[in-house]
């Protein structure tokens, strides 16, 4: 068995959080998106045409005490799902959506991120890969008057999502209500943008991790001297994207004397890039953001650490210069 395999043998297949966006079990007749321009996907250093982050979701019972928390950090609710208690929050091209949405198993008061969707430029062909390559679809049923959008477990209970409408017609344009009278595309705060994404992982788990997101997604691991921010523990794979939607996954271990943690593997928080992070820091600071300050975490021009909200939001500012 490779390591791939054990990897994705410790994925769940029951018991997911029903996520906003619904699926079938995928065929080529039902994935295929019309018209002959689209781009075919070819063997190389993005085998799934990655193109970067289209969102990240969050599902808790307590919808309104998350959006506070996204609203002082600079986000807008900007739309409601038609069907479901959903809604889309937004600053510059940064989505987050928060499903309050109960179907099985009740939410947990604590915001969990349980899914993320990356912009592909053929979501029917790049799920089609990642089956290919080992990874397990999500079968479940879309409702009447929502899209048909591919998913493919992630770590935990966390759904990995192909997203391929995002330019000039979006998933949002079917599936979400604008919010009458708001702007539907604020401005980000201080030019902030997706940097990443932390994920825990068990005990001796970074090699099992790099294998599954390098063989299904392209991803490469950064040298060890090569870090970003102000936490630098653990190991950073680098997406396939563009350089301007470029993102990154920073897998952490537990400490070497805690025992083995595997169950609690998941997605811990957003990084989010900043060209100015103290001038990112300071106007966050205006809006009611704390910042870590202790002998081992401290704000500096590398990056920042706002503190943790109920108990286990927090957000991470990392030095990045786009384009």
């Amino acid at each position: 068995m490779t390591t791939l395999m054990r990897t994705a043998a410790s994925l769940p297949r029951h018991n997911v959080k029903d996520s906003f966006l619904k699926d079938t079990t995928m065929t080529a007749a039902n994935l295929l998106t019309p018209g002959a321009d689209r781009e075919q996907i070819v063997e190389g250093d993005n085998p799934l045409g990655l193109e970067g982050i289209e969102f990240i979701e969050y599902a808790t019972a307590k919808p309104q005490a998350l959006g506070q928390v996204l609203e002082t950090m600079g986000f807008k609710p900007v739309a409601r799902h038609r069907s479901r208690e959903v809604l889309l929050y937004r600053q510059g091209g940064i989505n987050v959506i928060v499903n309050a949405h109960v179907k099985g198993s009740p939410l947990s008061d604590k915001p969990l991120i349980s899914a993320v969707a990356l912009r592909v430029r053929d979501a029917a062909a790049a799920y089609r890969r990642a089956l290919e390559r080992g990874a397990w679809g999500v079968p479940t049923h879309v409702e009447v008057m929502e899209l048909n959008i591919p998913a493919i477990h992630g770590v935990g209970t966390s759904r990995i999502y192909f997203v391929d409408r995002h330019k000039q017609f979006s998933i949002y344009d079917v599936d979400f209500t604008p919010i009458p009278g708001v702007d539907q595309h604020p401005p980000a705060t201080a030019g902030l943008h997706f940097f990443g994404i932390v994920q825990y992982i068990g005990n001796d788990r970074s090699d099992d991790w790099t294998e599954f997101y390098r063989e299904l997604l392209g991803f490469q691991p950064l040298p060890p001297e090569q870090r970003f921010g102000i936490l630098p523990k653990g190991r950073i794979l680098r997406s396939p994207c563009p350089a301007e939607s470029r993102f990154y996954i920073q897998l952490i271990e537990p400490e070497a004397s805690v025992l083995d943690v595997e169950d609690d593997e998941g997605l811990h928080r957003i990084g989010l890039g900043s060209a100015d992070v103290l001038a990112t820091v300071a106007e966050l600071s205006r809006r009611g953001v704390e910042f870590v300050s202790s002998p081992s975490v401290r704000t500096s021009e590398r990056g920042a650490l706002s503190r943790t909200w109920l108990g286990c939001v927090s957000f991470e500012i990392v030095h990045d210069v786009r384009g």
